[in-house]
């Protein structure tokens, strides 16, 4: 297993979100592993209105401003889970959202960030989990590298303030990338 490090994730935001592309987010419940290709994501950064932490370190966005690799997982919608990868050096907020994955194993139903978390049973629970430990029950590993004559950049989706920021990545033809 090549599992991602902190290194990794101390990158500026917008080139990991672009990095994420094609490698594979695992979920460990009990003896079972749940695995999934990422093929969609969205940057967020500290200067971003969009970003939880753009009004600086309130107690929802704490996350965001520790160490790169956590697990950031919210509650939107009184109804829905998100995960993130919290990015950039530490006391710098930035993560990337996980929007959709393709499917391997058992999954099925993953084409958005909120069905990835339900499909995946990720809440609330995990959030601030190391992600870059092997022993972690989220954790993501190195996949194909993905060319950038292969991979789509527009703006992002489901928000209202920064929406026209070009910052939403996604492999192109990949039939399990969210719809708008």
């Amino acid at each position: 297993m090549n599992i991602l490090t902190k290194d990794f994730y101390t990158e500026d935001t917008l080139k990991v979100a672009k990095n994420l592309l094609g490698c594979t987010l695992h979920r460990k419940i009990g003896n079972k592993i749940l695995s999934g290709i990422i093929v969609e994501t969205e940057a967020y950064k500290q200067n971003d209105p969009a970003c939880h932490a753009y009004r600086g370190k309130t107690p929802r966005a704490a996350t965001l401003f520790k160490s790169p690799g956590l697990s950031y997982v919210y509650f939107v919608y009184g109804m829905y889970h998100c995960v993130n990868v919290v990015t950039e050096p530490e006391e710098t907020a930035g993560a990337v959202l996980i929007r959709a994955l393709e499917p391997l194993g058992e999954l099925s139903n993953t084409n958005g960030p909120a069905k990835l978390c339900r499909e995946m049973n990720i809440s609330r629970e995990l959030n601030e989990v190391d992600m870059t430990c092997l022993k972690s029950p989220l954790w993501i590993e190195k996949g194909n590298n993905i060319p950038n004559h292969s991979i789509t950049t527009t703006t992002r989706i489901g928000i209202k303030q920064a929406a026209e920021f070009p910052w939403r990545f996604y492999i192109k033809n990949n039939k399990f990338v969210s719809k708008k």
